[in-house]
């Protein structure tokens, strides 16, 4: 299995002290600077969340698009983009018209969402779940709709006075060839992760999950993708998926590394409630170079997974986090069988 190592930026903008991203436009800006800077180092991903009503990246298009532009090899993506608030044609129109300016290098995160700052945020976009439904159930419905655009699937009719008299369903244009295979389900559950598998789409899961068992979080991990393998086996897809996991890696290898965060060192888990429901957060990696790619490669679900993203404190800037990414690709990612891609 071959190792893949992506950051993962929220795009967190506020004019305070001590920021480096300040305005909208700083967070965008340098998004597509620090995947230049990735790429250049040997980094296989650059990835983006999105958020909406906050002071972080929002519609990812025109981002991830203006990224792909400026870079050659690196995959965009998104970690994640919540359906809830999505036009599912539009959005496929969207995709696919990204990922054919990045020549097949969009790996696109979906999900439910997560909560939020804004009340019925997805609502004040106009989207509604029908009567006894759930928001899950319209984030589900939508991703529904968004695959079948992007498989080339009929989801309207064609107007016969316009098409001199032919009939049938036409698909939404462009077609990204392959981009239906690059669709990843932001999970936060066993369950969701085999729900997941049945869809045939990869797995993306994050630094939490919403259950906890008792078992360090690495482990309900390890479970969680163990699961998402035996339910893709079962459902007879004939392509390996891929799997992500994110983790916050910070090595201290500089005085402004200290300053930074050296009163702060490799975490415990968490466990606490969110959105309702009993919740467990993995730890953040903090300290010697060394001493973290030991503990990451003791890390049971990176292990498992083909690809690790790193969440960055991009408020600090471009320059500080491609020193960072450095740092971790040159001391800390071979532990966990991360090869440059020049050497491959």
């Amino acid at each position: 299995m071959e190792q893949r190592i992506g950051f993962l930026s929220f795009g967190h903008w506020q004019p305070i002290p001590g920021s480096r991203v300040r305005t909208g436009r700083d967070a965008l800006v340098q998004s597509v600077e620090l995947a230049v800077a990735a790429e250049e180092l040997g980094v296989d991903g650059a990835y983006v969340r999105v958020h909406h009503f906050a002071r972080q990246l929002a519609a990812p298009f025109p981002l991830l698009a203006a990224m792909a532009a400026r870079t050659r090899r690196i995959e965009v993506g998104t970690g994640i983009v919540d359906m809830r608030y999505e036009n599912p044609l539009y959005m496929a129109e969207e995709a696919a018209a990204t990922d054919l300016l990045g020549d097949g290098r969009l790996q696109l995160g979906i999900s439910r969402g997560s909560p939020e700052t804004a009340l019925r945020g997805s609502e004040a976009f106009g989207y509604v779940p029908s009567e006894g439904s759930t928001d899950a159930d319209l984030a589900r419905e939508k991703t529904a709709l968004f695959l079948a655009a992007l498989e080339g699937q009929g989801v309207v009719d064609a107007d016969p006075q316009m098409t001199g008299g032919t009939r049938g369903r036409l698909a939404v244009q462009p077609q990204a060839p392959g981009l239906r295979e690059r669709i990843w389900w932001g999970s936060g559950t066993r369950a969701t992760a085999e729900w997941t598998a049945r869809q045939g789409m990869n797995l993306m899961s994050s630094t939490l999950l919403v259950e906890d068992t008792g078992v360090p979080f690495d482990e309900l991990q390890a479970e969680q993708i163990a699961r998402f393998r035996t339910a893709w086996a079962d459902a007879g897809w004939d392509r390996e998926p891929r799997i992500s996991v994110s983790r916050s890696v910070l090595p201290i290898v500089s005085d402004e590394d200290r300053a930074y965060f050296g009163s702060e060192r490799s975490s415990a888990d968490q466990v606490g409630i969110l959105d309702g429901a009993r919740a467990r957060f993995g730890k953040s990696y903090v300290g010697e170079p060394d001493a973290l790619a030991e503990e990451l490669a003791k890390d049971a679900a990176v292990r498992e997974a083909d690809t690790l993203l790193i969440t960055v404190p991009n408020m600090l800037g471009v320059e500080y986090n491609a020193r960072l990414l450095e740092n971790i690709t040159t001391h800390v990612a071979p532990a966990i069988g991360w090869v440059h891609p020049a050497l491959r």
